[in-house]
């Protein structure tokens, strides 16, 4: 975690042995005691004291690559505490989740499957696909974090894969190629969803789905409809992954105008696709300008980033590691407003009454029941007002197109 200079010195932390969790999820250097959740049939959490270690070199990864986009969550104690074994597993509470990858062998799911069993609140990984997961949880299982890792193949054994779960994160589908548009993808990766969302109803009809399978203006529609026949439908506990799109625009401003990116937050509305994306750059924290030049080329840019890495690889995929870790990073955020941990906030693409179409994105309250607030847009420049009226009418396309798929499905 960042200690900044002048607030809290790292001499003033004192530094206990490492624990056995510790050394199983990071190599780091300064005490963070970190909360998480364990299941005792009534929920009520026992306590227990992760200690993690984190170094100055390592505070960068400690605050934004455990994906919250800030050290929210993470505690860092100025006082200096000498505990024995027995008695830090009793100073902080711990919870314990269990979490399925949908999709687990593929582009996506590796990688990100790797980064979820990095979180130290996930206790139980469950790794699906239609083959390979064996194999990649058996990979997955040397490395020393403490969640236990288990692959599950085929029809047959999703049932096992998804029971008790808390999370279903579902990147599972073909990947876009060269030349293709997610809306090519609809009529391979809607079946998919709607197959493996109906099991989710059937085995975990309470836990939060994270949509990540393209087109997702349309994939989420689906997954709600078919809630709805199940009767199991709870539209704050269904998400459309549009991280990557934050991530991005993070990065391209950080970039452009020299800042500290791990300072840089700016919303992205609408949708997941082309000109569906609208990020906010009026809105950008901290406060920053933009030539009309900049701004065009910015928003442009944002909504076409992920062509740029289809691309940049030829045909050889698209974009993978970058997507799994805006993906870790919502799973995350999902995980901490699970527990209850307060002012948890992402942009997703979820059921919205803040436009006149029935699913948008933006920025969204987390806490235990999944999506607790959609926030409001917010005040808007022309220029982004102009981009919200264009892509409404692409975006209403998308979301009649897989009602109508998940309705006749």
């Amino acid at each position: 975690q960042h200690v900044k200079s002048g607030s809290l010195p790292l001499e003033t932390l004192h530094t206990p042995p490492l624990s056995s969790m510790a050394s199983n999820v990071m190599n780091m250097s300064a005490s963070v005691a970190v909360r998480q959740h364990v299941k005792s049939g009534s929920r009520s959490p026992t306590t227990s004291v992760v200690n993690f270690p984190v170094s100055k070199g390592s505070c960068k990864f400690a605050t934004r690559a455990m994906f919250s986009g800030s050290t929210r969550g993470i505690t860092l104690s100025s006082k200096p505490r000498v505990l024995r074994a027995a008695a830090r597993q009793q100073s902080v509470e711990t919870m314990a989740y269990k979490v399925a990858v949908l999709g687990a062998a593929g582009g996506i799911g590796q990688p990100l499957s790797m980064l979820v069993k990095m979180n130290p609140m996930v206790t139980d990984l469950a790794l699906f696909d239609i083959a390979n997961t064996p194999g990649v949880a058996a990979d997955l299982s040397h490395t020393n974090t403490p969640s236990k890792v288990t692959g599950y193949v085929g029809d047959e054994q999703i049932a096992e894969a998804l029971t008790g779960c808390d999370l279903v994160i579902i990147p599972a589908g073909v990947p876009r190629k060269p030349g293709m548009t997610r809306d090519d993808l609809f009529n391979i990766n809607a079946g998919i969803v709607a197959n493996l969302v109906s099991s989710c109803a059937k085995y975990c009809p309470k836990a939060i789905l994270n949509i990540i399978s393209n087109p997702v203006n349309a994939t989420v529609p689906i997954a709600a409809e078919v809630m709805k026949k199940a009767g199991v439908y709870d539209p704050k506990k269904i998400m459309g992954v549009t991280t990557l799109d934050i991530v991005r625009s993070d990065t391209f401003v950080a970039q452009l105008k020299g800042l500290d990116m791990k300072d840089v937050d700016v919303p992205v509305i609408g949708g997941h696709a082309g000109i569906t994306i609208l990020p906010l750059l009026s809105q950008t924290t901290p406060a920053v300008s933009f030539t009309d030049e900049e701004l065009e080329a910015l928003t442009v840019r944002i909504q076409n980033a992920g062509t740029e890495v289809v691309e940049a690889k030829a045909g050889a995929g698209s974009a993978t590691l970058s997507m799994a870790y805006a993906a870790a990073r919502m799973a995350d955020s999902c995980l901490k407003g699970m527990s209850g941990e307060a002012g948890v906030y992402e942009c997703s693409y979820v059921a919205s009454e803040e436009t006149d179409l029935a699913f948008f994105s933006t920025k969204c309250r987390l806490g235990p029941n999944g999506v607790e607030e959609v926030m409001p847009i917010g005040t808007i420049t022309e220029y982004e007002q102009g981009w919200l009226e264009k892509l409404k009418p692409e975006l209403q396309a998308s979301i009649d197109k897989g009602v109508k798929f998940a309705q006749e499905f």
